[in-house]
């Protein structure tokens, strides 16, 4: 059974006062493009919450795939919560350093490993630093290994193929999280090797309309709002898709908070469909 949808956004105030618990684990989920020249990395390092662990979207992901930080096995990722000292029964909170943005991928990760306890903090590290709240470049205390025990949700992950299915079925709806111009196949993919356009059928809800100026999520009616102006009717199922499986988890977020937690997200996304060698259909305009 999910929680209520709107346990998996907190917001800074909460965060604050519980930032203390013994059994919260927060987490700089930050990830950056290629194309950004950022370290997210770097920039934990240089400044972070109080007792925050780094989240390597990028090493916590499945090493025998030629496509980017796609979901790790559970072994894998059993071994790497354990490493960190995140153990079940714990309730974890995820930020990164944009606002809302990469933070929703690992909170999506957790979902799909059965880890239901999380949420992404709303704002970020912007939100939270621009309140004065405290950061720091001191590494976390050393946390003692935990066992955690990952149960994959097969409901949340798509593959290539599901989305064959899904264009030939209609049994789903496809959010596109990328900008309206790699969506239209006007602008260039920011990775070499990829057609432009997009999966047939498919709607375009960029990721950034449901975000605040501040980096917040806006409210629940106008998420909604936005998925059904867009065409995506968010009582029915919808599969999410961005360029490599990390927007997309800002749209699953969105449709989470109202009342859509089961959303599919497709983890190739356009590095694995717009590959000029997939033998896939594209659309354009």
């Amino acid at each position: 059974m999910a929680p209520a949808p709107s346990s998996y956004l907190v917001e800074t105030d909460w965060l604050a006062q519980h930032l203390d618990a013994p059994d919260l684990v927060v987490l700089d989920g930050s990830w950056h493009l290629p194309t950004s020249g950022r370290n997210a990395r770097a920039e934990y390092e240089q400044e972070h919450i109080p007792g925050a662990l780094f989240f390597d979207i990028d090493e916590i992901s499945d090493e025998n795939s030629s496509l980017p930080h796609m979901l790790p096995s559970t072994v894998k990722f059993a071994s790497r919560m354990k490493k960190m000292g995140i153990g079940d029964g714990m309730r974890i909170v995820v930020y990164d350093s944009v606002g809302v943005y990469s933070a929703a991928r690992v909170w999506w990760t957790f979902r799909a490993m059965g880890h239901e306890d999380v949420a992404v903090l709303n704002g970020g590290l912007p939100k939270w630093k621009a309140e004065g709240r405290p950061v720091t470049s001191e590494p976390p205390p050393p946390r003692s290994p935990r066992h955690f025990t990952p149960r994959l949700n097969a409901s949340l992950v798509r593959d290539l193929e599901d989305i064959k299915r899904i264009i030939e079925s209609g049994s789903a709806q496809i959010a596109d999280a990328r900008s309206p111009g790699r969506f239209a196949g006007t602008e260039p993919e920011p990775r070499p090797g990829l057609r432009s356009g997009h999966i047939p059928g498919s709607r375009n809800v960029y990721y950034a309309r449901l975000l605040n100026p501040d980096g917040t999520l806006k409210s629940p009616e106008e998420l909604h709002r936005i998925f059904t102006e867009a065409g995506i009717d968010p009582t029915k199922p919808v599969v999410t898709t961005c360029g490599s499986g990390v927007t997309a988890a800002i749209l699953s977020l969105g449709l989470a908070l109202i009342g859509q937690p089961d959303a599919g997200l497709y983890d190739g996304s356009w590095s694995d469909w717009g590959r000029e060698d997939a033998g896939t259909p594209v659309e354009q305009g």
